[in-house]
């Protein structure tokens, strides 16, 4: 699947997060890799100034490191999006 850097796509990247128990923030601050994952707490932070490429890119990349699974969510469109999400690969 490509990766369309499109609001809608940064949107159902947010509701994967809403439908998790990790809660989304943006927020600044000098992050390193530009995100800050707080897993005790279950508390993701993205930089705000990103844009939207930025954003999207990284979100699949924290997509990715928590290791979320299909199994994890209860909606039909969620559990196939992140299937397809899983499928991708970013290449820079």
């Amino acid at each position: 699947m490509a990766v369309k850097y499109t609001k809608s796509y940064l949107d159902k990247l947010e509701n994967l997060f809403a439908s998790s128990a990790f809660i989304l923030r943006y927020e600044k601050g000098n992050f390193k890799s530009g995100y800050c994952i707080l897993k005790d707490n279950k508390v993701v932070i993205v930089n705000k100034y990103y844009t939207l490429e930025g954003k999207i890119n990284t979100l699949i990349d924290i997509v990715k490191e928590i290791g979320f699974t299909p199994k994890d969510f209860i909606d039909k469109k969620n559990q196939d999006f992140l299937s397809e999400l899983q499928q991708t690969s970013l290449a820079l």
